[in-house]
């Protein structure tokens, strides 16, 4: 259950990032705008980390249940 809690919370929190402007006005206004354009090579396989482990968890728990 701990597991399955973790990637679903680590799949929103990298989606909210992913797909809305909230870091890209964050690191704007923090003048860290230069690293902006990296945030594709970072959000994006993290996002498909939390979303394999959200997949494993159901898939665990559903197994032994």
């Amino acid at each position: 259950m701990k597991l399955l809690c973790t990637g679903l919370a680590g799949t929103a929190i990298t989606a909210l990032c992913c797909f809305t402007p909230l870091l890209v006005v964050l690191l704007g206004s923090l003048g860290l705008s230069a690293a902006v354009g990296y945030l594709d090579f970072v959000l994006l396989p993290a996002l498909a980390f939390f979303l394999g482990v959200t997949v494993y968890a159901a898939w665990r728990m559903r197994r032994h249940a």
